[in-house]
């Protein structure tokens, strides 16, 4: 496995783009992302790369925002980022990170799910799920200080699981999985 960004940050091993991506035909076996997707400005580039570097059965699995009854209350009333349910596929502007749209992955493969199969043939999504209504804002996400001690983790985890049924409505987070045919 190897880690990698947009930007030359510590830690990681290689810096490209996802919309160029420096990896033969057919010689990737899975692309892991967590949070990228609703940060590209050209998604559709992505999936073309995506169709072209992964292996007959490789997959690419991404953690992003979803659109519940309270992910929308959450990012449109808290998140700086921008969350647009009504917008386009790509994120507008020429800043890496700071132009998103956090509706983007729900707009793809939940509103424009037809759109997206019949655009990508290629690529099918063999998983939809979505969760983590409350872990990831009480652990204060990427850049807050936690507003729970660590010991109560395994507490909210229990929580969750007991609400999962209803995580369609709560999840603050979609699970996408795609394979390539």
């Amino acid at each position: 496995m190897i880690t990698s960004d947009v930007l030359l940050v510590k830690g990681i091993d290689v810096c490209f783009s996802a919309i160029s991506m420096p990896f033969s035909n057919k010689s990737i076996s899975t692309f892991v992302m967590i949070d990228v997707l609703h940060h590209l400005s050209d998604v559709r580039s992505f999936f073309k790369e995506a169709e072209r570097c992964l292996k007959i059965g490789g997959r690419c699995v991404m953690i992003e925002p979803a659109n519940t009854l309270w992910s929308r209350f959450v990012y449109q009333n808290f998140h700086r980022e921008g969350f647009y349910p009504d917008g386009d596929w790509d994120a507008k502007g020429d800043r890496p990170l700071s132009d998103a749209n956090i509706a983007i992955p729900w707009i793809i493969f939940c509103r424009d799910r037809e759109r997206f199969e019949r655009e990508f043939p290629g690529l099918t999504i063999v998983k939809l799920s979505f969760g983590a209504p409350f872990r990831y804002l009480l652990s204060g996400g990427l850049s807050m200080k936690s507003l729970i001690p660590s010991f109560l983790y395994d507490v909210v985890k229990g929580i969750e699981f007991i609400l999962s049924p209803f995580n369609k409505y709560l999840g603050m987070f979609m699970r996408v999985e795609l394979e390539k045919l």
